[in-house]
């Protein structure tokens, strides 16, 4: 689950780390309020989306003139906003945030994310901030450090040491860094984070260190026991499909193709879509029904489906191990008409009772074509896909 900009910031600030002061706002009224409270000559005006490349697109702006704030303001509020890591459509801005700008002596990228190869948290460094990461590894790898922390010791005081060498901050910074590297430590463990980012911490001329901007990223799976968090949602920057989804139990990512997929489990998921790229086809999303399905999710499951116009055929995959592919069966007959599908279903049902299951299928005189093995689904769901 993705944060924004100013709720990341609030959190910075609970752990000790300095940001700009500043604050969000909904209307261009309450925008112009907060500029004027904050009592600055400048402020920067920045949309609130789950995305990067705001500046690029437009989404970030320095004025100079309470004018400016509202004219800002007024232009982002209620838009979508397209950057490269976005959809053509873009998000939608209904927030902007509102803060002083500060002059700046050097840019720095703290990032911290978790590498599943070390089985470990990672903090990645870089003397070139305020610029997208990528950039940095691929233009100046050099420019770049990775401090690997065992889980079991946490952060220690050498790597800490070990950054600000690298970083070539002198001694007045140390103790400072030291600070705001143990704070988003903290802060990742306590919040169960995935992923976290200051792009740029800055020195600025008042020889201070601040977080300019934040990103942060909760893993899903532990927002159980956020509940805090998970009171910051903003449903709005998320895919609705996978939003409606989730509201069902369904695990679902909407993808490019036209050839839906419906299948129990995220491993047999993921070899389904293999199996209708390698015979030509392209897969229209990842939807894992879970391994204790029943015949009201398979309905839920076919509506999303169906919500797509693009999809042209659906493949259903059922290994009934924990569930009765008969039981399946008549889950999927009992969907198909309750929905009122127009498409061609493929279905390939393996494991306890499947042949009883296909022949419920077959029986049903409904659009629904069976297959004998994954493979020959693909193969059938591709064809039908392309008639």
């Amino acid at each position: 689950m993705h944060l924004h900009e100013y709720q990341t910031k609030d959190l910075f600030s609970a752990y000790g780390i300095s940001v700009p002061p500043g604050k969000h706002a909904a209307s261009v009224e309450e925008a112009v309020h907060v500029a004027q409270d904050l009592g600055s000559k400048q402020w920067m005006v920045k949309a609130q989306v789950h995305a990067g490349g705001r500046g690029k697109a437009g989404g970030v702006k320095c004025v100079d003139s309470l004018e400016a704030v509202r004219s800002t303001a007024e232009r982002l509020l209620g838009s979508h906003l397209v950057t490269e890591q976005t959809t053509q459509v873009g998000l939608p801005v209904n927030t902007v945030l509102i803060e002083q700008t500060c002059a700046i002596s050097h840019n720095y990228y703290i990032g911290m994310t978790i590498d599943r190869a070390h089985e470990c948290i990672t903090f990645i460094v870089s003397t070139e901030g305020g610029m997208e990461i990528e950039d940095i590894v691929h233009s100046h790898p050099e420019k770049m450090l990775t401090v690997r922390i065992n889980p079991f010791d946490g952060l220690q005081s050498l790597q800490c040491e070990q950054i600000v060498t690298f970083l070539k901050m002198d001694k007045a910074h140390e103790s400072e860094l030291n600070s705001v590297l143990q704070g988003l430590y903290r802060l990742f463990i306590d919040k169960d984070a995935s992923l976290l980012e200051i792009n740029p911490l800055v020195i600025t001329n008042e020889n201070k260190l601040m977080a300019l901007d934040g990103k942060l990223v909760i893993d899903e799976n532990a927002l159980y026991r956020q509940p805090e968090l998970m009171a910051l949602r903003d449903v709005s920057q998320e895919d609705e499909k996978e939003h409606t989804a989730r509201q069902f139990g369904l695990n679902y990512i909407t993808l490019e193709g036209n050839i839906a997929c419906m299948v129990n489990g995220a491993g047999l998921a993921m070899a389904t879509m293999d199996l209708i790229k390698l015979h030509g086809g392209e897969p229209a999303n990842f939807l894992d029904v879970g391994g204790g399905t029943t015949a009201d999710k398979v309905a839920e499951a076919f509506k999303l489906i169906l919500s797509d116009p693009k999809i042209k055929a659906i493949l259903v995959n059922i290994f009934g191990g924990i569930v009765r592919c008969d039981l399946i069966a008549e889950g999927i007959i009992a969907a198909v008409k309750d929905v009122g599908i127009h498409v061609p279903v493929v279905v390939r049902l393996e494991g306890t009772n499947a042949n009883k299951g296909r022949a419920l299928l077959n029986e049903s005189r409904l659009n629904i074509i069976t297959a004998q093995d994954l493979a020959d689904a693909a193969t059938k769901a591709v064809e039908a896909a392309r008639a």
